[in-house]
Formats: C-alpha cells, structure tokens, sequence
C-alpha cells in the first residue's frame, strides 16, 4: 500500500531525474545561468512539487489536477532538454538519457492521471 507520494516509482525517478538535471546544467554556459539553466531547474522541481502539493490536499480531484500540472512541466523539461541538445549545451548520451527517463516520467504520470480519474468517478458514483 502507497503511504505516500513519495513511494511512488514517478516521484522517484523524477527525483533522481532532478539531481541529473542540476548536475547537466552546471556546464552551461554561465550567459544561460538565468535563462535555460534556471528555467530546467524550476521545471524540473515542479514535476515532484506539483505531486506533493496535489496529494496533500486530501483530495482526488486536487491530486488530479496537479498530477496534470506536473505532466506539463515533464513535457515542457523534455522541450527544453531539445532545446539544450540543439544548442550543444548537454551531449549526446547525456541527452539521449534525459529525454529517455523524461518519456518514462510522461508515461508513469498519465498512468497515475488515468488511474486517479477512474476513482474519482468511483468516489463521485457513490
């Protein structure tokens, strides 16, 4: 049984997913400090942010609706991770590792999406 966000695979990934965003950014140039580098950095701490803030608000729709939240920021961080690559910000294998647990992130997030609008209907049904 799930007693947290924090259990779940996507939070974990996505946390894991953060950090390796941090660490990529380090070796942008320094004119993008306050451009990209800030702008992945906030998105990618959205994601688990969204997911703690929408399950702390003890309800099914408000989980929802910020699970959805955090799936926007997952597919805007995969756009900006294009944009990195095109750039000659981030390499190759690099990038082709981000935008690979990016994609599984995307995925897990509308499985928990699906899953959290199957028992809202449940709950509302009642």
């Amino acid at each position: 049984m799930i007693t947290s966000v924090r259990d779940l695979d996507v939070y974990k990934l996505t946390f894991s997913a953060t950090l390796e965003i941090y660490k990529i950014t380090e070796k942008f140039p320094k004119h993008e400090l306050f451009g990209l580098v800030a702008q992945m950095r906030r998105t990618a701490v959205s994601i688990n942010s969204n997911l703690i803030e929408g399950a702390a608000r003890h309800s099914i729709l408000e989980y929802r609706k910020f699970a959805k939240i955090a799936f926007g920021s997952a597919e805007e961080l995969k756009y900006q991770t294009e944009l990195a690559f095109a750039l000659k910000f981030i390499q190759e294998s690099d990038f082709k590792s981000m935008f690979d647990n990016l994609d599984r992130i995307c995925k897990m997030l509308s499985k928990l999406i699906t899953s959290l609008d199957a028992k809202s209907r449940i709950t509302h049904n009642v």
